[in-house]
C-alpha cells in the first residue's frame, strides 16, 4: 500500500515526532511505500489567499489552484491511504494543519462541483494529547475532534477512517507520562506494521 503521511508539529524534540518515527518504522518494516509531508519542515503556507477564498467561496473554478496545493493533491491521488500525525492544540489540530485542509480541499477536487479526489482505502488520525482520555471524554473534546476530522474533513473521502488518541502525555505528571509514552510508541510502531 502507498501511504501519504501528513505530519504537523513544530519541534523535532517532541513526543509527536517520536510517534511519527515509530509509525514510519512500522510502515517500512511491513514494506509499505510512503511519502511524508512535514508541514513545518516544508514551510507549508497555511494561510488562504484572497484569490483562494474567491475560488472556494464562490466556486470560481476558473481561478487557478496554487502549485503547492496541486503538489499535495497529487500526493493524495497517488496514494491508497492518508495518515495525519499531530498534537492537540486547544481541542484542534495545529493551525498549519487546519490551513492545509483549507487550501488542499479545493472545490472541484475534494467537493463540488464534480470532485476529482479519489476515495482512499483508509484515513487514519494519530493524535497526541496532554490530557487523559477520561478527561477528553468527560468534556466531549474527543468526540468533537472525531466529528471535525472524521465526519467533516474526511466524510466519505475514505472507506475506513479512524482516530487514535495517544493521551496523558503532559509534563505535569512525569511518571504517568513516561509510562504512557512507552506504551504509545509501541502502539505507533504496531499501527504502521499492521497498516
Amino acid at each position: 500500500m502507498r501511504v501519504f503521511v501528513v505530519y504537523c508539529h513544530p519541534s523535532k524534540k517532541s513526543f509527536t515526532h517520536d510517534i511519527k518515527q515509530e509509525f514510519l518504522k512500522g510502515l517500512n518494516d511491513s514494506n509499505h511505500e510512503f511519502i511524508v509531508s512535514d508541514l513545518y519542515e516544508m514551510n507549508f503556507n497555511e494561510v488562504i489567499s484572497e484569490n483562494e477564498y474567491e475560488r472556494e467561496a464562490y466556486y470560481k473554478t476558473e481561478i487557478p489552484v496554487a502549485d503547492d496545493v496541486i503538489e499535495e493533491q497529487r500526493k493524495i491521488q497517488e496514494s491508497d491511504a492518508i495518515v495525519f500525525i499531530y498534537p492537540v492544540f486547544w481541542t484542534e489540530a495545529p493551525a498549519k494543519l487546519v490551513g492545509w485542509f483549507d487550501r488542499i480541499w479545493t472545490s472541484g477536487f475534494a467537493y463540488n462541483p464534480n470532485p476529482k479526489m479519489k476515495i482512499l482505502k483508509k484515513a487514519l488520525f494519530i493524535v497526541s494529547a496532554g490530557k487523559t482520555m477520561e478527561s477528553l471524554e468527560e468534556t466531549g473534546e474527543s468526540s468533537a475532534m472525531r466529528i471535525v476530522m472524521l465526519g467533516d474533513r474526511i466524510r466519505d473521502r475514505a472507506i475506513e477512517k479512524e482516530m487514535i488518541i495517544f493521551d496523558g502525555t503532559t509534563h505535569w505528571d512525569e511518571e504517568q507520562r513516561k509510562e504512557r509514552m512507552a506504551e504509545h510508541l509501541n502502539t505507533a510502531y504496531k499501527l504502521g506494521l499492521n497498516f
